[in-house]
């Protein structure tokens, strides 16, 4: 992947893709769900799959909503590893039962995600340990897949030293484990307090060294500063909605938001110059992670159309 990345810069590195809308919960921080969508017809998936292969994409994730609830998710891990590209997922855990870990295996799945808020339910999240442990178990009985349990700290969520109980149970596990920042409704910058950055930097002792590690923007949220840097999104980064647009990423849906089926290299070309006015207080840690081989080349000379403004009612349930 990073010599492919390294030797050109003509093909998307990873691509987020949203196959469900709906989910079955309702996080007070999430502005990525709802409760009544449909899900997207397994030919147009193989259709925008199929795309994705033909622009070079390398990584694609699927996310939601809750992909677990479409009822086509291994045929569509399937498609994605027939075309050689890696295949991860971002669940909420909640439907993961012994045999579906199975069918997730058979398909070819390589990586899980599941992000856990708390140790136990409340109104802002029901993604809790208490909840979930015993799914995790079952991860660690059947996965072979890679699985990684991402805890959070600040929007809103009570108890910081939640994160540190939720990091250890997953490395007992034998899963990685990683730290992110909860972000505003915008997916902007929010500071973390004193109590909070003491916990994310003992959450950073947990974590493994890997790729995904190496970069310095989450130090830098946490104590509330910006980051200078050259977002690719749209470029090497691509988040396609579930009407199969292409987004800069998941809280910055509305631009290009052009068809993935019409997108070209001549649109990956000018979005890898092109600088984004959200990017200084960005936290959306996977656009920061595969804009980072490219730090060193490129200054970008375009200069974006107007960025989504913040959703003032969700801001209001943030704050």
């Amino acid at each position: 992947m990073i010599f492919r990345g390294l030797t050109s810069t003509d093909h998307p590195i990873l691509a987020h893709i949203i196959p469900m809308r709906r989910c079955n919960l309702s996080c007070a921080y999430c502005n990525e769900y709802d409760n009544f969508s449909k899900p997207v017809p397994l030919e147009t998936m193989y259709e925008r799959l199929d795309r994705l292969a033909g622009l070079g994409t390398t990584i694609i994730t699927i996310s939601g909503g809750e992909p677990l609830l479409h009822p086509d998710l291994d045929l569509i891990i399937s498609r994605i590893r027939r075309h050689r590209m890696i295949a991860g997922m971002i669940t909420n855990g909640y439907l993961l039962t012994a045999e579906r870990i199975q069918r997730l295996n058979r398909a070819g799945l390589e990586h899980l995600q599941i992000s856990i808020d708390n140790v136990l339910p409340d109104d802002v999240s029901k993604k809790s340990l208490k909840v979930l442990d015993r799914k995790l178990q079952l991860l660690a009985e059947h996965a072979e897949f890679h699985v990684n349990i991402n805890s959070v700290v600040g929007g809103g969520i009570r108890n910081p030293q939640d994160a540190l109980v939720i990091g250890k149970r997953a490395v007992e596990l034998g899963f990685t484990s990683t730290v992110g920042i909860i972000h505003d409704g915008g997916g902007q910058l929010q500071p973390l307090k004193p109590e909070e950055r003491e916990v994310y930097n003992q959450m950073r002792g947990l974590e493994k060294s890997s790729y995904a590690q190496i970069n310095y923007f989450q130090d830098n949220i946490a104590h509330g500063k910006e980051n200078r840097w050259r977002c690719r999104a749209g470029s090497r980064y691509l988040y396609i909605c579930e009407n199969g647009l292409v987004h800069y990423c998941s809280q910055q849906r509305g631009y290009p938001a052009k068809p993935l089926a019409q997108y070209t290299v001549d649109d990956i070309r000018r979005e890898f110059l092109t600088e984004k006015t959200c990017a200084p207080r960005c936290t959306v840690a996977c656009v920061h992670q595969i804009s980072y081989m490219d730090f060193w080349r490129a200054p970008q000379t375009l200069t974006s159309g107007p960025q989504p403004q913040p959703d003032p009612d969700r801001l209001a349930q943030l704050q």
